[in-house]
């Protein structure tokens, strides 16, 4: 999550001379420095429309937004904001009761300024409107101070590894080879491509649109029928700590997406609505590697019987459209148990991704129960 510049973005350094910055709120008038912050980390950034409605459309944030900041900056006396982390306010349920979260966003500081990082974290826990502190995008740079704040990582889900499935055999390899900057990457592809699909003969056979057609469908708009499945989700599972997914929420979450063709929704079929998979495209343009990734998956009897047929429908379009992989990352025990019948590979990731912090003692106490969590790339800011 914390991003550090080691080249620096100025010569003060080099001159002896790191001007203390002042720490304050951020507005929306920052973005433009804030973009530029996070072009100089390499970091992508989005358009001022897309940022801004993380919050102004955000269902969230409206009952907030006097009380509750969209982040924090560091500014030096020239204006200049040489440190950023956001703050993106979130719904959440438990029992019954309507918890207001929290997600760091964005975090990212100029290296000569990294002794003043832990201070922008300081603000953001020290909220006092907020209930509930969820970071699922934690990142090896940001491990160690997220543990300075007595956070704990979610004791529910798999957060320190990748399960994946390769749908592009040799653009997959011809992306790997590119990220490592192997020379003759065009004649090795084609060989390490041959292996895996050696390999992928012995896994789950591929169903085609029509094996499943009448029995999964997509969805293109967001509609009254998920707030008919919220409202029986939560009824049938209260006791389960879950981000509220009604349709005002799912069409803020994925309004961008939707728009630009990069998330798809399945449901089990037209009306009603007993179980959804969303996939949403989350490339890495670095590598060149296209991908989808399950960033989540209910149903209404809370079991996993639709997950399998979802992935092999989503592993079918990936084939189709020419994208390298489809990956799945977090879930708890049962989902991923039943994604493992479909044989992924699987890969280390640098540490555990997601950690929780509540104010309140006794909501620590019982979170601390893996029982009370269905976690999923839908919290916190991973899906965002």
């Amino acid at each position: 999550m914390l991003a550090t510049n080691v080249h620096g973005r100025s010569s003060d350094a080099a001159r002896g001379a790191v001007l203390a910055p002042k720490i304050r709120e951020a507005s929306f008038e920052d973005y433009e420095r804030i973009s530029a912050l996070q072009a100089a980390h390499q970091r992508p950034a989005k358009k001022y429309e897309e940022w801004v409605h993380l919050w102004i459309n955000n269902p969230a944030y409206r009952p907030y937004r006097d009380a509750m900041p969209i982040g924090w900056v560091l500014e030096l006396p020239d204006k200049r904001i040489v440190g950023y982390l956001g703050n993106i306010p979130l719904l959440y349920e438990l029992e019954g009761h309507r918890l207001l979260a929290s997600a760091a966003h964005a975090w990212v500081v100029d290296v000569q300024y990294r002794p003043y990082s832990l201070a922008l974290l300081d603000l953001y826990f020290s909220q006092k409107s907020v209930d509930l502190f969820l970071n699922a995008t934690v990142g090896p740079a940001g491990f160690d101070s997220f543990n300075v704040f007595n956070s704990h990582r979610v004791p529910s889900g798999i957060w320190d590894h990748s399960a994946f499935w390769i749908t592009d055999r040799r653009g997959f390899m011809a992306a790997w080879l590119e990220d490592k900057a192997v020379p003759f990457k065009k004649s090795l592809s084609r060989g390490l491509a041959g292996a895996l699909a050696a390999r992928q003969v012995f896994s789950t056979p591929i169903l085609s649109e029509g094996d499943l057609r009448g029995t999964l469908n997509t969805c293109k708009n967001i509609d009254e029928r998920f707030d008919v499945f919220w409202e029986s989700l939560r009824a049938r599972s209260p006791r389960l700590l879950r981000g509220v997914r009604n349709r005002e929420v799912l069409e803020w979450h994925f309004h961008y997406p939707m728009s630009s063709d990069r998330v798809w929704i399945l449901t089990n079929g037209t009306d009603p609505i007993l179980a959804y998979a969303i996939f949403l495209r989350y490339d890495n343009p670095r590598a060149s590697l296209t991908r989808m990734r399950l960033v989540d998956y209910q149903s209404l009897d809370g079991k996993t019987t639709l997950l399998a047929p979802m992935l092999r429908w989503a592993l079918e379009r990936c084939r189709r459209e020419g994208i390298h992989m489809l990956e799945a990352i977090g879930l708890r025990a049962d989902k991923w148990e039943r994604l493992s019948e479909l044989k992924p590979y699987e890969r280390k990731l640098p540490c555990w991704l997601y950690f929780y912090k509540a104010r309140d003692k006794k909501l620590a106490q019982e979170l601390s129960d893996p029982d009370l969590w269905d976690a999923s790339q839908f919290d916190g800011d991973a899906s965002l």
